[in-house]
């Protein structure tokens, strides 16, 4: 039993050392902090190595056969327990020969590569003041959704359409190519074969079959909703410039004032606070500006994975989490928030795995793509909510946005609905299509057509808003061809609001949801199925069906529904602020300059940051 514990403490305290070695060169390389991509891909490697080493897979198999099957005792249940963890690590990382070993390493180079030269290829757009600026695709896409100008939302387009060719030019086909020899020669069919697999433990052929449902049930929505608008607006608002604009534009800029985004921090900490989430003294750093050579997408990773150490003692987490708002443009404030919210529930989800050894908490695989999404996921879907918003969302002055306007949204944004979940979907359609080629055809054109054809069978519209190939995550061996999950997280996310709607019979400032989500979703990790943590709170495994129907509602429905949540919002007391805090020391970051933290209190940090912009960013106080 000496050795057996030996091996289990010698693999937590190894793998932690990898693991932050290579999330803070990670979070440095990302954060344009630091040029040291060829150290970030050494530490790449490394933790590559580690879990993809047969040595340390065959020692846990041996540990675990040399183990007394009967012996029921503490010690001996929570060794069996943490070595089944790591056995589940080690087959979803293993790389099973010398070969496949190789081209991994050329893959982690080639991408290293790529990502040096995509941080330094700059896009530009014309912004709303009608000035000529360079712009990240979070300030493209908010700039197509706001700005009443179509040559302005057109130059946003055509920067990401510029972004399409530049990837395709500078070595993503070599890195596709790459993929597929790395999958193939440990014997799958392709790259997406080998993703699906490992990542959800499932076959392509099972993904596809809840896939292709959804695909048909939302269809004839999503053709209604498009042929309306063309109806109503003419043929030009189908352009992909134009589109989103005509979805929720003109309701993004009326919602502007009342989600300001110097408040946004406050009222992510208010709205958390009072569903009882709190992070178990996690340290937690945000960076949640633009910054020329930032990565352009929010993300959290989790240097130091939470998990009871040996000794029993608790070991909390440290996690990183950034957006890359623009303060003074139209729609940042709402942006900042949904990134405080959906990244705030990565972190809160890792922040309480409460299980014996870091392999349990931490975001690659065994742990779903699909799992992990649904916690971020389920918290950002609370701000979509019309009593969320009539709490929450307040002027300048203090007002509450109006029921007007929050009816006027539903009207504009809910015969979209269908759309919007198919803007995830094409991405899984356009990867298993594109890892299928074979690389004769394997070029540019074909690649492009490939895209085209995937947004008009899947959208109705092509080129989309967001071409398929300016979309970051197929660019990374750890996002790419698991887009699926976050179509897959938000089925299961209408499945646990339904869930708490029929339980409690609202969302918002609900005291109890923190709870149920840490004890049923978050302290397992990845011990358990994504399925498994569905059953355990919601009482059902998996079902698609609550997002489709949500999908297919009218909206008469979705406002009647809104509407109740209103009324019922108002005649409940509301939540008494009893001093708690998320227990997490919180730092607020601009890249290698801290602009506030929470160490004297949450309130203080908040205060500190609205200064911080207010003094910034003075157009936005006048």
């Amino acid at each position: 039993m000496h050795a057996v514990r030996q091996l289990f403490e010698t693999l937590n305290r190894e793998y932690l050392a990898v693991h932050k070695a290579k999330e803070d060169l990670f979070w440095d390389a990302y954060m344009a902090i630091s040029d040291d991509s060829a150290g970030f891909a050494l530490a790449e490697q490394a933790y590559k190595d580690f879990v993809s080493d047969p040595a340390r897979l065959a020692a846990v198999r041996a540990a675990l056969a040399a183990m007394d099957p009967a012996a029921e005792d503490a010690e001996s249940r929570a060794l069996r327990h943490g070595l089944t963890g790591w056995l589940a690590l080690f087959e979803s990382n293993i790389v099973g020969s010398q070969a496949a070993r190789e081209l991994m390493s050329e893959l982690i180079a080639m991408e290293a590569a790529l990502f040096a030269r995509r941080r330094a290829f700059t896009l530009h757009h014309i912004n709303e003041a009608g000035e000529r600026e360079e712009a990240t695709l979070g300030v493209l896409s908010t700039n197509m959704s706001t700005n009443r100008d179509e040559a302005a939302r057109k130059s946003s387009h055509d920067a990401l359409m510029a972004l399409e060719r530049w990837v395709l030019d500078h070595g993503f086909l070599d890195i596709v190519r790459q993929r597929n020899a790395f999958a193939r020669a440990q014997g799958y069919a392709d790259y997406f074969d080998y993703k699906v697999r490992k990542n959800e433990r499932m076959s392509p052929e099972q993904l596809f079959a809840i896939l292709d449902d959804f695909e048909v049930q939302t269809r004839a929505a999503n053709s209604r909703a498009l042929e309306d608008l063309s109806r109503r607006c003419g043929a030009g608002a189908m352009l992909a410039w134009n589109l989103r604009y005509h979805v929720s534009g003109d309701i993004s800029r009326q919602f502007d004032p009342y989600l300001p985004f110097a408040k946004a921090l406050q009222r992510w900490i208010d709205s958390f606070r009072r569903l009882g989430i709190r992070y178990r003294g996690a340290t937690l750093q945000l960076d949640l500006l633009e910054r020329k050579g930032k990565f352009q997408n929010g993300f959290c990773h989790g240097p130091v994975p939470a998990y009871f150490d040996g000794e029993g003692l608790w070991v909390a987490g440290q996690i990183n989490f950034t957006a890359d708002a623009k303060p003074d443009q139209v729609g940042s404030g709402a942006r900042a928030i949904n990134t405080l919210f959906h990244e705030g529930g990565h972190a809160a989800h890792f922040a309480n795995v409460t299980q014996n050894s870091p392999c349990f908490s931490q975001e690659f695989a065994p742990t779903s793509m699909a799992y992990a999404e649904t916690q971020s996921m389920f918290c950002d879907s609370l701000l979509d909510d019309g009593d969320w918003l009539k709490r929450y969302a307040r002027d300048a002055a203090g007002e509450a946005i109006p029921d007007a306007l929050i009816r006027s949204r539903i009207e504009t944004t809910q015969p979209f609905a269908a759309y919007g979940e198919r803007s995830l979907l094409v991405v899984p359609y356009f990867e298993r299509a594109l890892y299928r080629l074979d690389d004769a055809r394997l070029n540019a054109d074909a690649v492009l057509a490939l895209a085209r054809s995937c947004e008009q069978r899947i959208l109705g519209v092509a080129p989309g808003p967001r071409p398929l190939l300016a979309i970051p995550h197929l660019l990374n061996q750890e996002s790419a061809a698991s887009y699926h999950g976050y179509l897959l997280a938000n089925m299961a996310v209408h499945q646990t609001r339904a869930y708490f709607q029929r339980e409690y019979g609202y969302l918002t400032d609900n005291p109890a949801i923190g709870p149920e989500l840490a004890g049923h979703y978050w302290a397992p990790g990845n011990s358990v199925s994504h399925d498994q943590t569905l059953l355990s709170l919601t009482g059902e495994s998996f079902n698609a069906r609550y997002l489709a129907d949500s999908c297919n509602r009218t909206v008469a429905e979705a406002w009647a529904e809104a509407e109740a949540g209103i009324a019922a919002a108002a005649a409940r007391a509301r939540p008494r602020d009893d001093g708690a805090s998320l227990d997490a020391k919180i730092r607020i970051v601009d890249g290698a300059r801290l602009l506030a933290d929470n160490s004297e209190s949450d309130a203080a940090m908040c205060r500190q940051f609205e200064h911080w912009v207010g003094e910034h960013y003075p157009a936005l106080n006048s």
